[in-house]
């Protein structure tokens, strides 16, 4: 008997974070409005009962900027921006801090929604899952629209979905239409819709090396996909080359994998420029912590923990390299992931300039049958 055709849906809450706040805060639908600010930007109750709200001009630190609104982001706002350089762009937009119980509460309700409908569900982070609709009865726009309607009435929130044969084709159609789109696309439609859009809209290709191709005269998907590969090999390497080749092909196997499944949780980031360990430590070490953050909030929200942590790194040539540590004793605990990933920093070469920062949790137990334990790891990091 003939597989079914996979249907691979990536759902994408929009603005998330932003969107959560404007529950809360209904009055400030339509503003630009950053989520980045620190305890100091709770708003204000005035003595009539309205709220005051700080304003992003009014910010001064190294912080970086956790999501926007579409409204600022019009602006040029967007996520993992400078919150400084976010002020000189929109001084008047609202800022307010995170608040990640909030958050999580929220992406718990959506997910819970989701699995009702289909429970073949890999978590991608707080914010973004893929969803397994191969095997769920149902004509593929229903499904679409009944899975965008239990968000909704589950949340009070709007997402966007791109379903196609794969995950990579997919993660590009959730972006096309938002905010609360819904996109459905057959690999005979990539010329049409695919292959005219920028090469950066490939999950995988940052701005480097969204410029790198710029320079070599390739500008969008189609013409990634009319490049040679012996070309794209002697400019990016045999294995991204064939990577690139592939996914402009609409080509990826990747299965959706359930969380019973789950090998490994990662956080990373590409840099809007490339960064130097030395000069730009200041900057790096934010998005060090950050990055460490959000992977402990990651594991705790799976109810996981850690025995095994470790960094990634890309430099401007494109070359990888990745380092791990072994822990003692497993761990979710921010602090205890920062000191193990430096302790693999240190371990790595940092004599050329960073375009990728990766933190990564593997070897992963049930935080249920360890118990809540913290690594005795000591240093100073990056």
């Amino acid at each position: 008997m003939t597989a079914p055709a996979r249907r691979i849906a990536h759902l994408d809450m929009d603005a998330f974070y932003a969107s959560v706040e404007l529950l809360r805060y209904p009055q400030l639908r339509g503003h630009p409005v950053v989520i980045g600010g620190r305890s100091i930007h709770q708003p204000a109750t005035e003595p009539d009962g309205s709220l005051r709200f700080s304003r992003l001009r009014d910010y001064v630190g190294r912080g970086v900027v956790t999501t926007s609104t579409y409204e600022a982001r019009a602006l040029g706002v967007f996520s993992a921006m400078g919150t400084m350089k976010a002020a000189k762009l929109a001084p008047d937009a609202i800022l307010l801090p995170a608040d990640f119980d909030s958050y999580r509460h929220y992406s718990r309700l959506f997910k819970a929604a989701v699995a009702t409908i289909a429970p073949r569900i890999q978590d991608r982070g707080i914010d973004e899952i893929y969803i397994d609709l191969t095997d769920v009865p149902g004509e593929t726009v229903e499904l679409g629209l009944r899975l965008k309607a239990a968000v909704r009435d589950a949340t009070g929130l709007t997402c966007s979905i791109g379903i196609t044969p794969n995950k990579l084709l997919s993660k590009i159609c959730s972006e096309l239409d938002k905010p609360d789109g819904l996109t459905i696309l057959g690999m005979e439609e990539i010329p049409a819709r695919i292959w005219p859009l920028a090469a950066r809209k490939i999950n995988g290709i940052g701005p480097k090396a969204s410029e790198k191709l710029a320079a070599l005269n390739i500008h969008t998907i189609g013409d990634l996909a009319q490049t040679d590969p012996a070309f794209l090999q002697e400019h990016f390497g045999l294995g991204y080359a064939e990577w690139l080749h592939a996914a402009s092909h609409g080509r990826d196997d990747r299965p959706v994998e359930t969380d019973s499944e789950t090998k490994s949780v990662s956080r990373e980031t590409t840099f809007e420029r490339n960064l130097d360990a030395k000069r730009d430590r200041a900057i790096l070490s934010e998005i060090f912590t950050d990055l460490c953050n959000r992977l402990a909030r990651d594991l705790e929200r799976k109810g996981l923990v850690s025995k095994t942590i470790g960094i990634k790194l890309r430099y401007d040539d494109f070359r990888c390299v990745t380092r791990d540590l072994s822990l003692p004793v497993p761990t979710a605990d921010a602090a205890a992931i920062r000191r193990a990933a430096g302790e693999c920093l240190r371990r790595a070469p940092l004599d050329r300039k960073l375009r990728l920062l990766g933190v990564r949790a593997s070897t992963l137990l049930l935080k249920d049958e360890v118990g809540e334990v913290e690594m005795p790891v000591q240093g100073e990091l990056l």
